[in-house]
């Protein structure tokens, strides 16, 4: 009685094997290569959303209140206030928005002042991240804030 059957893959197999995946790789990571830009252009689109909405949020807080000059306390921050919306300021906006903008978050908050200059939260780990970014316009009295994104360094 012979047993002489043998296992395993041979030298062919192999580099067949390995050809296939190689061009599997080569179809595969460009498609991986977009997604970051995809998701950072995904998360401006998140951090816009949340901003008008913090902005309405704090707007319907001083109308209920009957405060409109502010300030307004969110979540136990208290958010000042510019036309009865939260101004640009690391206690109007960003407080209203609480987002992580400490070292290591995902934005870098650079603060305005008053109805001219923007509020703008840059996306770190962007290419560009000054274009990249989310900003913010306190309102004139009458208006509402302006929220725009650039989304062309991302």
């Amino acid at each position: 009685m012979s047993r002489s059957k043998s296992r395993g893959f041979t030298l062919i197999e192999l580099v067949v094997v390995i050809t296939i995946l190689g061009i599997l790789a080569a179809f595969a990571i460009p498609k991986f290569v977009a997604l970051d830009s995809q998701a950072r252009i995904a998360t401006i689109s998140g951090l816009a959303g949340s901003v008008k909405s913090a902005a309405s949020l704090a707007r319907g807080l001083s109308m209920a209140t009957s405060n409109a000059a502010g300030p307004v306390l969110m979540e136990g921050a208290t958010v000042t206030l510019l036309n009865s919306y939260p101004d640009p300021s690391l206690t109007g906006i960003a407080a209203a928005v609480n987002s992580n903008n400490g070292a290591g978050g995902d934005f870098t908050f650079t603060a305005g002042s008053g109805s001219t200059t923007p509020a703008t939260w840059t996306k770190n780990g962007a290419p560009t991240p000054a274009t990249c970014a989310v900003s913010y316009t306190a309102p004139a009295a009458g208006f509402t804030p302006t929220v725009t994104t650039a989304t062309a360094g991302c």
